[in-house]
């Protein structure tokens, strides 16, 4: 946990009332002042000329850094120090490793499924994060690709698991995290790498419950797009800052090889509302159009009662990418929870010399497939 400003304004003068309270010898008006810009880093304890020797202790305990950051090739493993992802967000993302042996039999066709796998989700594209070789393979074969040698990889400052049984596995994972972040305690500062063993659903399972609780890096012997593309989706979810909502960007969006005469949508930059519209047009097979506003990457509800969607806004996106002039179609077909904007909409946009016509479509995604079959009778 962060130190807090109250917990290091306990220790000094201000506090107690004593001698030397508010003196202002560290540049601060106040001592709570001081103990504020000292939790956020913005200050050094050595400024306060009264600083007690056990708040010392105390504030060089707790800045300690509890997990050892670890860097392979540019890629960094390590370097957390929470525990639950809300109280302040994890830094670096589990990292996933094939492991690839050049004695066994198929290793080149492994190694061209790992350079080949790519997703892309939520506008960021994931590939295979490291590449594990054991013996020599020419450069060629793996440019592009991050890759370290076995005997290398085992003589990182990580700490390395088999995972045999998934019980011990997982008591040493949370052990190690807790100790780290709770006691920092430098005998468990190390980066904790999984080595993974089996297949299916198994394998799936414990992959994901080690992604959460709490491994740094997940090593795999087998190459398994359809696993590492689940994982993936897990970890993109779980390293995300929970302070900062997932956007796409704001533009128009195709679907479809659409015309000047296709349908036209609109919804907001928040991600998940973007992916659940946008699979949804995606799959009717129907030429369309998505405009997508810029709000900060806030759902459609929000985004309307924040201001980030308003109608003078939408009337300025349309006529900034000069959209009337690329289609014959004149209606947009809007979100159903904002059916309430629908006369306003057409107000604002008709003020810029654009003539639109609001459509009130669905308050749900999954219905859009039933609305539109009926929109085109």
């Amino acid at each position: 946990m962060e130190l807090s400003g109250l917990q290091i304004f306990k220790y000094l003068p201000g506090a107690k009332k004593a001698e030397n309270s508010n003196c202002k010898k560290c540049g601060c008006p106040t001592c709570m002042a001081f103990a504020l810009k000292l939790a956020k880093k913005q200050v050094e304890i050595s400024s306060c000329p009264y600083a007690p020797e056990d708040l010392k202790e105390f504030f060089a305990m707790n800045s300690k850094q509890p997990q050892n950051t670890v860097e392979i090739n540019g890629l960094k493993i390590g370097g957390e120090n929470v525990l639950y992802r809300h109280e302040k967000t994890f830094v670096n993302k589990t990292a996933i490793a094939i492991l690839i042996d050049t004695l066994e039999k198929g290793w080149q066709e492994k190694l061209e499924r790992v350079r080949n796998f790519e997703i892309t989700r939520v506008s960021e594209t994931m590939k295979i994060d490291l590449v594990i070789l054991k013996g020599t393979v020419p450069t060629e074969l793996t440019e592009g690709l991050n890759v370290i040698a076995y005997e290398e990889f085992i003589s990182l400052p990580i700490e390395i698991i088999e995972d045999t049984d998934f019980k011990s596995t997982r008591e040493t994972l949370i052990d190690t995290r807790t100790r780290a972040i709770n006691e920092k305690d430098e005998n468990f500062a190390k980066p904790v790498c999984v080595i993974m063993h089996g297949q299916g659903d198994d394998l799936c399972a414990r992959a994901s419950f080690y992604i959460c609780k709490y491994t740094n890096m997940l090593v795999f012997d087998e190459m398994n797009e359809a696993l590492i593309s689940t994982l993936m989706t897990l970890r993109q979810n779980i390293f995300t800052d929970p302070q900062k909502p997932l956007q796409v960007e704001a533009k128009i969006y195709e679907f479809n090889n659409p015309d000047e005469n296709s349908l036209i949508f609109m919804t907001t930059n928040f991600a998940l509302t973007f992916f659940a519209v946008a699979n949804e047009l995606e799959s009717l097979n129907v030429p369309s159009y998505l405009i997508v506003t810029p709000a900060d990457g806030m759902s459609v509800l929000t985004a309307w009662s924040a201001e980030k969607f308003t109608a003078q806004m939408v009337a300025k996106i349309l006529k900034k990418w000069d959209f009337a002039n690329k289609v014959k179609n004149r209606k947009i077909i809007i979100p159903g929870l904002l059916a309430h904007m629908k006369d306003e909409l057409e107000e604002e946009i008709r003020n810029t010399g654009d003539n639109f016509e609001i459509v009130v479509g669905t308050v749900e995604a999954y219905a859009i497939s039933d609305f539109v079959k009926d929109y085109v009778k």
